[in-house]
């Protein structure tokens, strides 16, 4: 253990919220130690009470019981004192996104009282050191997700902080900027900042000097992101498996009481065995990793058991891909969003659209759903031309939402009245498929509960059963499992994966490349164009050399668009 003096002492912290007359605990005792000079990074499922943790800590919340020093001080007794030495960045963008970036960052000066001299010199200083000079002018809300990012950061450190809180900053962000972002707060630990991160994605969370996972309010373990890695040597194997086949053997190898987690990892299945089992035949060992660990130890933690899975019958198989775009464009006045992209996809296949934030593919997204007309080009869906025909297109698609876009004030079953009338269901049919929702998808306990007030995997699986109430023949999912847990991401992926296997075919956008992996082809976008299609374990042998011979997804992805940027300069 080191011996310098934590930043953040926690002891016994208890957090109670009350609503609708049932009380929920969120912290249940947590105790624990955050050293200066370094990333902590917190990770946990969701609901586990990292969000809590974080608001308690920067003076936001009052614990019920036990106790929070920061810096020295009591953070409620002296709760003032530590804000003005703190930064936060909350988990959802919360600047104002009718100012310019420049005008959020002079109200962010008005709050701490910094006066005209040193503001100017803050700004100038910030905005090259996030890279945000060429756009201050720009409004918040037209910036890119990465950028928007980039600014909360910028706010956030306007007062030179001791300590950084960040709750969930790379969510929604491309992983070229999630680089960018990380090199920006490695260099302020460099200059004696303190940083907490909470996180969602494993990877990142392999980045820190230290993780604090937590679950249902309590600390489960501590250490570095090595030690725990290094708890699952000889546990982590692959297995190979043709590409057209892998979907079943992850399922198969899931449900062997054997394996603690599986997960498809382009032509292979990365499995990771319980405590003694033996390897399965034809499996290769790998490296372990701090996901093995964090799966491992939640899988220990809580009951094992199959999630609820849909009953499907298997569709007959049709002539002609499922989406076809020729040539598509996409005007904004002057600006180009959308530069001819062309691509099929076959039916029953799970297609990835992949790209940095403000690349295009969010507008192409939009036109292949109907819901933008193209400037020119063609677009077909479920063999009907979105430009003649784009509501007898939406009749044969679902569609989910990034942002969770259901009526939080209706139960469960009331949205699936709702979104089931929307699609002309009526009668015994809408009975019938509320009921294939609330037991295919796990939802039938929480069926009177209130949409809003439900957990964040729960809200997921309301949302897809919204987009399947219809039975529809494409499925388009706008980065589903943005800021999602690693166990709840498992769950939603082998329901699209057991989809797939039934002639739905699924469209999906998503900045995760873990979950890319899922993707039977990937098509990457970039600048409004095309720079790179095939399968996930072919996009990473163009990015392979001798300096990297196994590139992950990730790797690929940066190598692709660095390419591209070198051979047509902007």
């Amino acid at each position: 253990m080191d011996e310098a003096a934590p930043i953040v002492a926690i002891d016994g912290l208890v957090k109670r919220f009350l609503a609708r007359g049932r009380t929920t605990t969120a912290l249940d005792g947590l105790s624990a130690r955050i050293l200066p000079g370094r990333i902590t990074g917190i990770v946990g499922p969701d609901g586990a009470g990292k969000t809590t943790l974080m608001r308690l800590i920067a003076g936001l919340l009052l614990p019920d019981a036990g106790s929070i020093r920061v810096l020295g001080r009591d953070a409620v007794a002296e709760a003032e004192a530590i804000q003005a030495e703190i930064g936060y960045m909350p988990q959802r963008f919360g600047l104002y996104e009718e100012l310019s970036a420049a005008e959020n960052l002079a109200l962010y000066a008005d709050l701490h009282r910094i006066d005209a001299a040193a503001r100017a010199q803050r700004f100038a200083e910030l905005l090259r050191f996030t890279g945000l000079a060429p756009f201050q002018d720009r409004r918040a809300g037209k910036l890119s997700g990465g950028m928007k990012q980039k600014l909360g950061l910028a706010c956030a450190l306007l007062a030179r902080p001791r300590l950084l809180l960040l709750d969930e900053p790379s969510v929604g962000v491309d992983p070229v900027s999630r680089r960018e972002l990380w090199r920006i707060v490695e260099n302020l630990v460099g200059e004696g900042i303190t940083v907490l991160w909470s996180t969602a994605y494993l990877d990142e969370a392999e980045r820190c000097a230290e993780v604090l996972l937590i679950d249902g309010g309590t600390l489960l373990a501590a250490g570095r992101p090595a030690e725990f890695a290094a708890r699952m040597d000889g546990r982590s194997y692959a297995v190979a498996v043709p590409e057209s086949g892998r979907r079943a053997l992850q399922r198969r190898l899931a449900r062997d009481p054997a394996v603690v987690d599986a997960q498809i990892q382009g032509a292979a299945v990365r499995i990771v065995l319980a405590e003694g089992a033996p390897a399965p035949a034809g499996a290769v060992r790998v490296a372990p990793r701090l996901e093995d660990a964090f799966v491992a130890r939640l899988a220990h933690v809580r009951a094992r058991g199959e999630s609820a899975r849909p009953t499907l019958a298997a569709r007959a198989a049709a002539d002609g891909p499922a989406i076809e775009t020729r040539a598509l464009v996409r005007d904004f006045g002057s600006f180009r969003a959308v530069d001819g992209i062309s691509f099929s996809v076959a039916r029953g296949e799970v297609f990835g659209l992949l790209g940095p934030n403000g690349a295009g593919k969010s507008t192409t997204f939009k036109m292949l759903c109907g819901l933008l007309p193209p400037s020119s080009g063609t677009a077909r869906v479920a063999g009907v031309d979105l430009g003649h025909a784009p509501a007898r297109a939406r009749e044969r698609l679902g569609y989910m939402a990034q942002r969770f876009s259901l009526y939080g004030d209706l139960s469960v079953r009331e949205n699936l009245e709702f979104f089931g009338g929307a699609c002309n269901l009526r009668g015994a049919r809408l009975g019938a498929r509320i009921d294939w929702v609330l037991d295919g998808f796990g939802l039938r306990a929480v069926a009177a509960a209130l949409s809003g007030e439900l957990p964040l995997g729960y809200k997921q699986r309301l949302a897809l059963g919204c987009a399947l109430i219809h039975e529809p023949e494409i499925l388009f999912l706008d980065e589903p499992t943005s800021g999602v847990d690693p166990l709840s991401r498992r769950e939603f992926w082998s329901q699209i994966g057991l989809l797939a296997d039934h002639g739905v075919t699924v469209l999906v956008t998503s900045h995760f490349m873990e979950e890319a992996e899922y993707c039977d082809r990937l098509c990457l976008i970039y600048r409004g164009r095309t720079i790179a299609m095939g399968t996930p374990d072919g996009l990473k042998r163009r990015a392979a050399s001798a300096a990297l011979p196994d590139p992950t997804l990730d790797d690929a992805f940066v190598h692709l668009v660095a390419d591209y940027d070198r051979e047509h300069p902007p």
